[in-house]
């Protein structure tokens, strides 16, 4: 089952976009989520900014229409939870979630991209 983020009180017709609820996310989804670097990098933006960013604040190396697909690839995965405010798409970390699902997976993801990008950095 999947669930919406039309926000409460929202006038009809406000757009939304679907989120798989808690319980529908798969361990196997989140890694192929995960395993692209384009998709890690906006992971690690999202959980350094302990808060919700536009798609514009966080620069990607890729065409918008790729960018989009990561978007939505992180959004149907259960990874990322994207709500419009306004005209604008914000996107969070679903990190309670994953957390509860799978201890200790998200930071043992970012300490392993952070030292990846140190190494990478220093050569």
């Amino acid at each position: 089952m999947t669930t919406d983020t039309t926000p409460k009180g929202a006038p009809s017709g406000s757009r939304s976009l679907e989120h798989p609820d808690r319980e529908d996310i798969r361990l196997a989804d989140v890694l192929h989520a995960l395993a692209d670097p384009m998709r890690l990098r906006i992971v690690c933006a999202l959980a350094a900014a302990e808060g919700e960013l536009t798609c514009a604040d966080i620069e990607l190396p890729v065409s918008k229409s790729t960018c989009t697909h990561h978007y939505r690839v992180l959004r149907e995965h259960g990874v990322i939870r994207q709500i419009y405010r306004g005209t604008a798409k914000r996107n969070g970390l679903r990190r309670a979630d994953l957390d509860a699902l799978f201890p200790g997976l998200i930071d043992g993801v970012l300490r392993a991209a952070d030292r990846q990008a140190r190494r990478l950095g220093d050569g």
